[in-house]
């Protein structure tokens, strides 16, 4: 923003309590330093189920116990929305900045994030868009990408999962984000293909920056 240069973190495949402390000192961080740079969190997650600030637990649909045996794990956090999943093969972004001037509009932060993953996917032929209120990106009535947000003293964190290559079937563990009568896929099923995450990843940062009128991303 206002040709701040984004700072990249790419963590690979990372357990998410541990990118979950991290979000929390660079959080911590920008809010003591006004000049503090914006950063983005690439990440992948072992298996875990997180249930948002309003999630309803009748949404997890196995007990604690079996997701135990199935090496998945289950984690309540602060964002907002209801319950979802994360795994591999689904890139995870987590964008800490701050929101200032006419940014700080949290709706507006949605549909920006929302228009960052749309023309990503428009770059594979893929016609995404939105649903009338709800959140994410979709194609047709199935979610490609999942968002749950937090900001705090108008700094962002948390943020958005994109199905590249997941296991779909994962995702019959829960009610994703509680919504009923609609389905989930991914970048892989649409195209019936993998793609490299890292071609994903490079492609997202492009198109995150320039919403977000970042004069560039680096490591």
């Amino acid at each position: 923003m206002n040709g701040q240069v984004l700072k990249l973190i790419d963590l690979g495949r990372r357990s998410y309590d541990e990118t979950w402390a991290l979000q929390k000192d660079l959080h911590g961080r920008t809010v003591a330093d006004p000049t503090a740079p914006a950063h983005l969190v690439l990440v992948e997650h072992p298996p875990v189920i997180t249930l948002g600030r309003r999630a309803d637990k009748a949404h997890v649909l196995q007990s604690p116990a079996e997701l135990e045996r199935r090496g998945v794990q289950l984690r309540k956090v602060d964002r907002g929305g209801d319950v979802t999943y994360h795994g591999p093969g689904q890139l995870v972004v987590y964008p800490i900045m701050r929101l200032s001037g006419a940014r700080r509009d949290v709706h507006g932060y949605f549909r920006s994030m929302e228009g960052v993953v749309i023309g990503l996917l428009g770059e594979y032929g893929i016609p995404a868009g939105r649903q009338p209120g709800l959140t994410g990106v979709w194609v047709g009535d199935d979610k490609i990408c999942a968002m749950g947000v937090a900001i705090k003293r108008w700094i962002t964190y948390h943020g958005l999962a994109l199905n590249v290559n997941t296991d779909l079937d994962r995702f019959r563990l829960i009610r994703p984000c509680g919504i009923v009568g609609k389905g989930v896929t991914s970048i892989a099923k649409v195209l019936g293909r993998e793609v490299p995450m890292e071609e994903v990843s490079v492609r997202l940062v492009r198109h995150f920056a320039k919403e977000f009128e970042f004069a560039g991303a680096e490591t």
